[in-house]
């Protein structure tokens, strides 16, 4: 595997890693077109089931920004600050918790503005992934995704961002790039998705989100 920076991953005692890259049998070159990403997303209906959140979890947006560049199309992401409380060091994307009354696209776009300076009329909406809770920061997670019609300009605009960059989705399909782990706990176990790229990791609730674009990406029809 690529190097994956210097974050340390909170690993369990009990782990495994899974010797699978999916994307290895699959035909990837839908991810090379903003159009063909876009058209597998806005075909996607979210599980309601996961809509709701769970007793007292926070109610949170992200949102998955997405532009074609001659690298085929490349998602936008953040390094959290050092200095929060929750997630600190890791890659995300920009987004946070809602304002009372505020929808999840609005609370997504407000807060991708905040941390990275891009206007909410840059984006175009295309729609809504699965949620998904964390249970580090007790967040309940709606992703949105949105696409930009050129590489946007960004940068870190507050404390909660130490570094802004994108990174092509279809690097992430690269055989030493993909792997996942089993993690066993006392009380649960799942599959966790990591991208190690040559300076970051890339892992949790965002490594999932961004499986679940490549992977309806790549099985369109």
């Amino acid at each position: 595997m690529r190097v994956g920076g210097s974050q340390v991953i909170p690993r369990p005692i009990n782990f495994r890693t899974i010797d699978h890259n999916p994307f290895a049998n699959l035909e990837t070159s839908a991810l090379r077109s903003l159009d063909a990403v876009t058209a597998a997303l806005r075909t996607f209906e979210p599980d309601q089931s996961l809509r709701q959140p769970l007793e007292n979890a926070r109610p949170s947006a992200v949102l998955v920004g997405l532009f074609e560049s001659a690298n085929g199309v490349e998602a936008i992401l953040t390094r959290r600050s050092q200095q929060l409380t929750n997630h600190r060091g890791e890659i995300s994307f920009p987004g946070g918790r809602l304002d009372e009354g505020e929808t999840v696209i609005n609370a997504a776009l407000r807060e991708t503005h905040e941390e990275i300076g891009l206007a909410p009329s840059d984006a175009c909406i295309v729609g809504e992934l699965n949620s998904m809770s964390t249970v580090v920061s007790n967040s309940h997670i709606v992703p949105i995704v949105a696409s930009y019609a050129s590489a946007p300009s960004m940068r870190a605009m507050n404390s909660e961002v130490d570094r802004v960059f994108s990174v092509p989705l279809l690097e992430l399909t690269r055989p030493d790039t993909y792997s996942q782990e089993h993690w066993v706990f006392s009380d649960r176990e799942f599959q966790i998705n990591f991208f190690y790229l040559d300076d970051e990791t890339i892992w949790g609730a965002t490594a999932r989100i961004l499986f679940q674009v490549m992977m309806l990406a790549v099985k369109h029809k």
